[in-house]
């Protein structure tokens, strides 16, 4: 896996180089506009690139974390080996044990031959060694219902430890197979949104996935005009869009963020500074969304982030055009996956 994603950014990588080679050669023969869509494409391929190598990385901490568990399924099967050549061996000494009783009994019935037989001097002397022996006979017999105690509960917690080892593996099992149908519904979610909006892509509209999200990112010049909370016309379509592709993704929830740049507002009325501005454009945005689908409201959450989480740290009219916009963060419902770790 790690490979394929080797190779797939080494021809990301091609490709951003022949973008670089085709602006270079036509930037001094093609119209400003064409120059600037080459750009677009350009700066388009170096966030695919990042989005890749991101994701590479995460997909290595993943597989890591699988060897991590594979390494420590190894130790405890070992463990369980050791265990059960020590009953082996547990098992070998009682049977050897138990031959030797059998030998002494053998004894002890000889010598008691010998005691109908003998003299009455023999006879008691015999009676003693008789005692002795039976003695000897009840101690050797309890010390081999100890063994057998000892080995049967030696069994029990093998079985115990075989029971929860099965029953962890199943649960590995089923989060790997929770994570695998998020992450493919995640893809699933960004194919769709990106069917439905493909004619805003790129224009002020861009879509990314990350750390199992999806994010729809929306320029203020697409939404709205300068320090203004009513979506234009153009925007309103595009969260139409948006709307019917959740209408059908019922186990997707969502954040929407407004976001401005860091300069001051003096407004007056209801809109006093950039916190107000980024909250009422994300309620704004949230109510179209409900308004144009049958949306549960509760999977919707709408907040302000005002200029404090921006792009671009910059201080220039570009760098500021990239912080104002509105966000939407989709995040696949995890009910099964935390049912599976409170069983745990």
């Amino acid at each position: 896996m790690t490979l394929g994603i080797f190779i797939n950014l080494r021809m990301i990588k091609k490709k951003t180089f022949y973008y670089a080679v085709i602006i270079a050669a036509i930037t001094s023969c093609v119209p400003g506009r064409l120059l600037e869509e080459s750009k677009t494409k350009q700066k388009a391929c170096e966030t695919e690139l990042a989005a890749i190598k991101k994701s590479a990385q995460e997909n290595e901490a993943k597989v890591a974390e699988l060897k991590e568990q594979m390494v420590k399924n190894e130790k405890e099967n070992i463990g369980l080996k050791r265990d059960t050549s020590i009953i082996g061996s547990n098992y070998r000494n009682l049977t050897s044990k138990y031959d030797k009783l059998d030998q002494l009994n053998q004894s002890l019935l000889d010598r008691l031959n010998k005691l109908l037989t003998g003299s009455n001097n023999d006879n008691a002397k015999l009676s003693g060694d008789l005692q002795l022996t039976r003695e000897q006979l009840l101690r050797k017999e309890d010390e081999l219902k100890l063994l057998e105690t000892k080995l049967n509960k030696q069994k029990q917690d093998l079985d115990d430890l075989s029971v929860q080892l099965k029953q962890r593996e199943t649960r590995v099992n089923e989060l790997e197979d929770i994570l695998r149908k998020k992450d493919q519904a995640v893809a699933d979610l960004r194919k769709k949104l990106s069917d439905a909006l493909l004619g805003f892509e790129n224009k002020g509209l861009t879509i990314t996935q990350k750390n199992g999200k999806v994010y729809i990112s929306m320029d203020e010049s697409l939404l709205f005009a300068s320090g203004k909370t009513n979506v234009e016309a153009r925007g309103v379509e595009a969260l139409k869009n948006v709307a019917k592709v959740l209408e059908q993704s019922t186990d997707i929830n969502v954040l929407v963020e407004g976001h401005t740049d860091d300069v001051p507002m003096k407004g007056a009325g209801e809109i006093k500074d950039n916190w107000d501005l980024s909250v009422i454009r994300a309620t704004s945005v949230t109510k179209i969304v409900l308004s144009s689908a049958k949306i549960d409201s509760q999977r919707i959450t709408a907040a302000g982030r005002g200029e404090f989480y921006p792009l671009d740290n910059g201080k220039t009219p570009e760098a500021r055009k990239k912080n104002r916009r509105t966000e939407l963060i989709l995040t696949p419902k995890l009910d099964e996956l935390l049912k599976v770790l409170g069983n745990n």
